[in-house]
């Protein structure tokens, strides 16, 4: 996300403000600088194993497909950011704009998606089962998409029009996906606690390690969410209220966002065992 969208108006113009100004522009594109180095390979790598079938294969890792294609329009974004930045090119401000809706809509819809995904596995098999072809994730991802294209355009004109918008926009977006990925928490941890049908044995104890399996999967992603964007609505609110913007706020907001989006691409490549592939030389 870009934490130089908002602006408001400032009442003082010292030197002193003018070179704290600075620095957290310089610090924003030492973030923008991290999360393209490292964020664009690891993408690309596990972009590249589950095309080849390296990995889980297409159809089980489809929804973290579209996530790191949506994490690569990040980096893109952070790249943009830099250049805009550096050079003063003021044109690719509605670039930026346009490329902060992945950050907002795209990251949490696909966790969203991953989350539902697991949910249906262990409280609803039937359902699952019935789902489980690739063309229904298509569609799923299709829709999503769709609704990430509609952000990123009213992140490009809400910013546009009154930042007091952008604000609410984003803010409004974080409470409702984090309300569907603790529903799918709290759905999977009961059933978890429930014992299983059939006797005891084999086959529940199997049942039980699937389920806490997804039950982590779904308690990561939401952590993962939350440290993503609990900061930066924070922050917004705390604009809104007081009329005030604080760049050191969306800076801590944004490394915040960045560390959260490495968790997923790094917990693919240890669940099928070639993140010491990546790591080495």
């Amino acid at each position: 996300m870009n934490n130089s969208t908002v602006n408001f108006t400032s009442e003082a113009s010292t030197n002193s403000t003018t070179q704290a100004f600075w620095l957290v522009n310089r610090l924003d594109i030492f973030l923008y600088s991290i999360n393209l180095l490292f964020g664009f390979p690891i993408h690309s790598y596990v972009i590249w194993l589950i095309i080849t079938g390296t990995g889980s294969g297409v159809a089980s890792g489809f929804f973290s497909l579209n996530l790191s294609f949506s994490e690569i329009g990040n980096c893109v974004n952070s790249l943009v950011c830099i250049v805009r930045s550096c050079f003063w090119f003021s044109y690719l401000e509605t670039l930026t704009w346009f490329l902060l809706g992945l950050g907002i809509a795209g990251r949490p819809l696909f966790q969203c998606l991953m989350c539902v995904e697991r949910y249906l596995a262990v409280v609803h098999p039937v359902t699952f089962l019935k789902y489980k072809p690739l063309r229904y994730r298509v569609i799923c991802c299709t829709v999503v998409w769709i609704i990430t294209l509609g952000s990123c355009l009213g992140c490009m004109f809400t910013v546009i029009l009154q930042t007091i918008i952008f604000l609410w926009f984003y803010s409004i977006q974080f409470v409702l996906f984090l309300s569907i990925q603790l529903f799918c928490l709290v759905a999977v941890l009961r059933a978890l606690k429930q014992s299983g049908p059939g006797e005891r044995g084999r086959k529940r104890g199997e049942e039980n390690h699937m389920k806490r399996r997804a039950f982590c999967l779904i308690l990561i992603t939401t952590m993962t969410m939350i440290i993503s964007y609990v900061p930066f609505t924070i922050t917004g609110f705390s604009c809104i209220h007081t009329q005030q913007f604080t760049e050191e706020l969306f800076s801590f907001g944004f490394i915040c966002y960045m560390l959260a989006g490495f968790v997923h691409p790094i917990l693919y490549l240890h669940r099928t065992g070639k993140l010491f592939c990546f790591c080495s030389p």
